[in-house]
């Protein structure tokens, strides 16, 4: 090399350059890339943290080269702008992505055979490692349950069947957490905005709801219907306020967030304090909860623990980690209750 040719650029680091700098071997590096469930929180953080320092990103191209794979993760995901699966997605593509994996995304237009297959066509002729199916709607797991599917694959919010493919949030404990905060709280008729039919949070959440309510020695009301929108929320409260089995009803557990700030437009318009007069409870810890009038109480959901999970099982499937199973891990992540301003004891 000549002068005129100036300093040969610097060499980019590899993965033995982050084993030294974390202070870990060169495979707990590999695990880290692989989401190796394993690892001790501490471990994982030190080496991304020399990845980050070191600006390391895994060559993709040379590992589907070295193993024959494409480094990527197929996600068949059911159109729509519900906020559940929405940051599900968004989990599993941030976990895929500190896996050294990238994501490909098939939305279906529709829940029928047809649909369902043309979109794992679509998949499958990308050559992706494995999949990850998004679609929580009972129909849609039913279609897929008659395709057979020889990939590596995880359902996520399935509550049947594929044991070491199943994966999802705790919907029902979720909601029997709500419930028997109000129930905790004092009241004894608490209604239930439920989610649209054939979605298994709607149908587990329900369960949950109803558990807690005969727990306690008390009758669950008749269910208000609902959509997962503010709309539905909202006309589900016209509903309560207008109907005579309302009187005495001083708290409502409403499936999503959503529902719920339609819920509190409807009772804030027909004269009612919320939590004086009514308390309520949403689920999912929406960004926007902790903002509405009166802040809300809710369910929270993990949703990156639920990314992190689900693309670990997969890639023990695929081959690319340790196996994990239901032993190893708990196949449901577990839900937490924030309390807000939104819940009260019921008025005197």
């Amino acid at each position: 090399m000549t002068a005129a040719d100036g300093p040969a650029p610097p060499r980019a680091a590899n993965i033995r350059d982050v084993a030294r700098l974390a202070g870990v071997s060169h495979q707990t590096v590999s695990r880290v890339l692989n989401g190796h469930p394993s690892l001790r929180a501490e471990t994982r953080d030190r080496v991304l943290a020399a990845m980050e320092e070191l600006s390391f990103r895994p060559n993709r191209a040379a590992r589907a080269l070295v193993t024959s794979r494409s480094t990527t993760i197929g996600v068949l995901v059911s159109k729509g702008f519900e906020y559940g699966p929405a940051a599900s997605l968004q989990a599993i593509d941030s976990a895929a992505r500190e896996a050294g994996y990238g994501v490909d995304v098939a939305h279906l237009d529709d829940v029928d055979d047809g649909s369902i297959r043309s979109a794992l066509d679509r998949l499958l002729a990308h050559g992706v490692d494995g999949l990850i199916i998004l679609a929580p709607q009972t129909r849609t797991l039913a279609e897929i349950e008659h395709l057979s599917i020889t990939l590596p694959f995880v359902t996520v919010h399935s509550a049947q069947g594929h044991d070491d493919h199943r994966l999802s949030v705790d919907q029902s404990g979720g909601a029997a957490l709500a419930t028997r905060h109000l129930i905790d709280l004092g009241h004894r008729r608490i209604a239930h905005i439920a989610g649209p039919d054939g979605w298994f949070e709607t149908e587990a959440r329900i369960r949950g709801y109803r558990r807690a309510m005969r727990d306690a020695g008390l009758d669950p009301e008749p269910l208000l219907a609902g959509t997962w929108t503010a709309d539905s929320g909202y006309r589900a409260g016209r509903t309560l306020l207008a109907g005579a089995s309302s009187r005495g009803v001083t708290a409502v557990f409403s499936s999503n967030d959503q529902m719920a700030l339609g819920l509190l437009h409807a009772l804030r318009e027909g004269g009612r304090s919320v939590p004086e007069d009514m308390s309520v409870v949403g689920f999912d810890d929406v960004p926007e909860a902790a903002h509405y009038q009166p802040p809300l109480t809710t369910v929270r959901q993990d949703f990156p623990e639920l990314g992190r999970r689900c693309v670990a099982r997969l890639l023990g499937l695929i081959g690319e980690a340790e196996p994990v199973r239901d032993g190893d891990a708990a196949p449901e992540v577990r839900t937490e209750l924030v309390s807000r301003g939104s819940t009260a004891r019921p008025p005197s």
